[in-house]
């Protein structure tokens, strides 16, 4: 791998006061250390940034960490952290300084636990979409709810009791959704914020099983309690959920283990959990549990397992019992996962550390924040040559970045001077080195000066190493905090990266099946929302298939997967 150490231009105060008293010296040692930082600052602006595997900027001042995979003077309490000093180029209003978003997060934290939940937001534009007072209030309730019936509770013992015993009982106090992860990172984000949604209208508490490449990722998002799933819970085996699982409830109905058709039926008389297989199969979901037959007969199982690859909150959206109640949480449909993401995930102060370094370091002081993000799926390849000569084509047809000039401009233009950031964040380096070439050999028409920076390119996704894992969450961050967002098409990553941000983004087409390159570059994403790749097959009562697309103005069909779904704001 391609590692280039970086440091940040600015060096604390509190460093230059202990350097050593150069003796001996006919030169003013203040005149070698701005000399220093001068040559050091334009090396950093004309390479640019990458983070490698042992890439951390270090210091030997710093005290020693706790864990040893941190850098010295990395952990939380030892820096001091700096507000981001953002210039943008289309707004002179300030970023917010509201730190619990308006009412969105609770302020039962200790800050110091978990750095990013109140400081991640510094880094941002203000939201675009209005916080419904109804949705705080219900998350605020589900956090007393959470507490009274979460892991270490004398009603989560009990609940595992009868579990155990292969008991559901009626009129359980506590109910409880159980996350098991499935693919990338993106996926599981995309799906997280799915089950917790459907645990909001379901009133079930949401417990999530934390694989080892998923630990120390993200803090504890509810006060006083934890989501973290328990190593003794009985059926904790992810070998054994699949689409054949005969507790799935596909399965169960199939099987006549259980009836949608009486809803008279006493929980008692049921099995002690039901699994749901929510993945994609044959391009669609696979267990039809979207109606509200089905969910009255889910609503009796006091323990829920659920599987997900998919963001299918969409699905609840069609879900004619729970269409009031999102209607009073989400008033624009569009902001779904830009409000509950921003709600639930906060990189822990390890990976909290990486993404404000990285930030400080080349981002802080610019005009324009440029993300690309290029991924390239395995299932249809895309040649390096094809996807470059698409990504070029966009940003021209869209005028993402200024125009190259053959010599230097002679006359001074409103933007001289101003510096576009363009982050990329990819697995390989190709498309770095070509626009970073492509901007340092030759000038631009507007004296506007371009950086480009690449943090990592680990050239294949590893969905199970840790350290993959926490590079791939700091850039999906880093990438949030562009002003605009340019992205592959049918990526989980991108999805993510823009929600969180609140923007659209410009959309790279793949291209058709039997084609090696997409006739149309790219196309401008209505929506903030993910899309749902894989719909449920909402056949109900109708017994034939609807396309919702069709019957519901807020869902649409996704620019870039045509039979896919997305919440817009009708």
């Amino acid at each position: 791998m391609d590692v280039r150490r970086a440091r940040s231009p600015r060096a604390p105060a509190e460093e230059d006061k202990k350097r050593a008293v150069w003796r001996g010296s006919g030169v003013r040692p203040e005149m070698v250390l701005v000399g220093f930082l001068i040559t050091l600052a334009l090396l950093v602006f004309v390479f640019g940034g990458r983070w490698g595997s042992s890439s951390l900027p270090s210091s030997s001042s710093g005290p020693k960490p706790v864990d040893p995979h941190v850098a010295a003077g990395a952990t939380p309490q030892s820096r001091k952290t700096v507000t981001p000093k953002n210039v943008s180029a289309s707004t002179t209003t300030p970023l917010s300084q509201d730190k619990l978003l308006g009412g969105l997060l609770s302020a039962a934290f200790q800050e110091s636990s978990c750095q990013s939940r109140y400081k991640s937001n510094l880094y941002r534009k203000p939201s675009p979409f209005p916080l419904s007072p109804y949705l705080v209030q219900k998350l605020r309730k589900y956090e007393v709810y959470h507490k009274k019936c979460g892991p270490g509770t004398k009603r989560y013992r009990r609940a595992i009791k009868q579990l155990n015993a292969g008991r559901n009982v009626d009129n359980s106090e506590c109910k409880y959704v159980v996350w098991f992860p499935c693919n990338g990172l993106g996926n599981r984000m995309l799906t997280i914020a799915s089950t917790f949604l459907y645990a909001l209208l379901t009133d079930r508490v949401l417990l999530m099983h934390v694989a080892p490449e998923q630990e120390g990722l993200f803090c504890e998002p509810f006060p006083g309690s934890s989501w973290v799933l328990p190593g003794n819970f009985p059926h904790n085996n992810p070998q054994s959920l699949h689409i054949g699982a005969p507790e799935s409830y596909a399965n169960m109905l199939k099987n006549n283990v259980i009836r949608n058709d009486d809803p008279n039926m006493p929980a008692s008389s049921l099995p002690p959990y039901v699994y749901l297989h929510v993945e994609q199969f044959r391009l669609k979901l696979s267990d039809n549990v979207f109606c509200d037959e089905d969910q009255v007969m889910l609503s009796k199982f006091n323990w829920m397992i659920l599987k997900s690859d998919s963001y299918f909150a969409p699905a609840l959206f069609l879900t004619p019992m729970f269409e009031k109640e999102l209607a009073r949480m989400f008033p624009q449909k569009e902001a779904v996962f830009h409000h509950l993401g921003r709600y639930l995930f906060h990189p822990t102060n390890r990976v909290w550390g990486i993404i404000r370094r990285y930030y400080e370091a080349y981002l802080t002081r610019v005009d324009e924040k440029i993300g690309f993000q290029i991924r390239i799926f395995p299932e249809k390849p895309v040649k390096f040559e094809n996807m470059y000569d698409q990504l070029i084509r966009c940003i021209r047809e869209q005028q993402l970045l200024p125009e190259l000039g053959t010599a230097e401009p002679t006359n001074s233009t409103a933007d001289a001077g101003k510096v576009k950031a363009v982050l990329i964040a990819s697995l390989y380096s190709g498309y770095y080195e070509k626009i970073r070439g492509m901007y340092y050999e030759n000038p631009t028409k507007t004296g506007e000066i371009v950086a480009v920076y690449q943090p990592s390119h680990e050239e294949q996704q590893q969905y199970t190493s840790s350290e993959h894992n926490q590079k791939a969450l700091a850039e999906i961050y880093l990438l949030s905090y562009c002003d605009k967002i340019t992205m592959s098409a049918w990526s989980t990553f991108g999805y993510v990266a823009y929600s969180f941000a609140g923007v659209k983004p410009w959309i790279l087409l793949r291209p058709d099946w039997d084609k090696e390159r997409s006739e149309v570059a790219c196309v401008r994403s209505a929506s903030v929302e993910p899309c749902l790749h894989s719909p449920p097959i909402l056949s109900c009562r109708a017994k034939k298939e609807v396309d919702v697309a069709v019957v519901k103005p807020y869902v649409r069909h996704c620019e870039d997967v045509g039979f896919g779904l997305k919440l817009f704001d009708s």
